[in-house]
């Protein structure tokens, strides 16, 4: 059979065209110039040999055939896109690994804004906090902190900076006295276990005891809200505890560590939903810098 079908794009322009009524608003909405949906028009009316539009001096209005055309072509063209929103519906979650904190109480309140703006895009969260290897582990994308001048792979995206604060339930925050952590046990993470060390001695002071070091810094956290010592962390991780009074910030400055956290992609072609969703955690990072 032969194929008598013009060009889709020529019909998303006529479609387009017969919503807007007039070749500037369909310009507008398609983001091309008026001379391209124009020649579009004509080549359109050319490959079906009939006219779809009279071009007046200052109007554009459909020919009887045209209110034909447009009516039926526009039920092809919604079940076309009914059709793709479906597919891309079924496309398999993103598969993100991440530290424990970070994903708690960063990355996971934020994806309802996501799923808002990109419905048919999952996002499927684990935690570790070792190095991935992304095509071993089956893994699209993953968090890495390291020094902001040193990504930890090939095509890594800088994301927020890492900065630290100390923070404890009231009760236990009123032993901190002059500040020399004397009656407080200091809390962290392994994977952080500098932090103290470095907030400490930019303040000038000397460490009062090795820190309790947890897995993670949620467990450090949790450990401080059960008033168990003092955790250092990202004052972003604890901002609905500090606003709602169970911990407090202790004096001092937050230091920023010189660390930043980092999205790890693989080499090579990266899928249109992983675009997305790199180009939404930038931005994301971006907005919010003191998370």
């Amino acid at each position: 059979m032969r194929h008598t079908l013009p060009p889709l794009e020529s019909l998303w322009v006529f479609h387009v065209v017969a919503q807007a009524g007039s070749l500037t608003a369909a310009a507008s909405t398609l983001g091309v110039t008026q001379p391209a949906v124009s020649k579009r028009l004509k080549d359109l009316e050319a490959a079906l040999g009939c006219a779809l539009v009279r071009r007046g001096a200052n109007a554009l209005s459909l020919t009887a055939l045209g209110h034909r055309f447009a009516a039926e072509i526009g039920q092809g063209l919604a079940q076309l896109q009914a059709a793709t929103q479906n597919l891309q519906a079924q496309d398999p979650p993103l598969r993100i690994r991440a530290y424990t904190t970070w994903a708690m109480r960063w990355l996971i309140p934020r994806l309802a804004s996501f799923r808002d703006l990109h419905p048919g895009i999952d996002v499927e969260v684990s935690t570790s906090t070792a190095m991935v290897d992304l095509a071993r582990e089956g893994v699209d994308a993953a968090i890495s902190t390291a020094p902001g001048d040193r990504p930890p792979s090939p095509g890594a995206l800088r994301l927020q900076a890492v900065a630290v604060a100390p923070f404890a339930a009231p009760a236990v925050a009123v032993v901190w006295g002059d500040g020399s952590g004397a009656g407080g046990r200091l809390l962290g993470s392994k994977v952080r276990a500098q932090d103290w060390p470095r907030w400490l001695h930019a303040h000038g002071r000397n460490v009062p005891a090795p820190p309790l070091l947890f897995e993670s810094t949620t467990l450090a956290i949790q450990a401080a809200l059960e008033g168990l010592g003092i955790v250092i962390c990202t004052p972003g991780f604890v901002q609905d505890d500090v606003r709602e009074g169970r911990l407090v910030g202790l004096p001092g400055r937050t230091l920023v560590t010189g660390d930043y956290y980092w999205l790890i992609l693989p080499s090579g072609r990266r899928s249109v939903p992983l675009r997305i969703f790199s180009d939404w955690l930038v931005q994301q990072s971006e907005a919010k810098t003191s998370a």
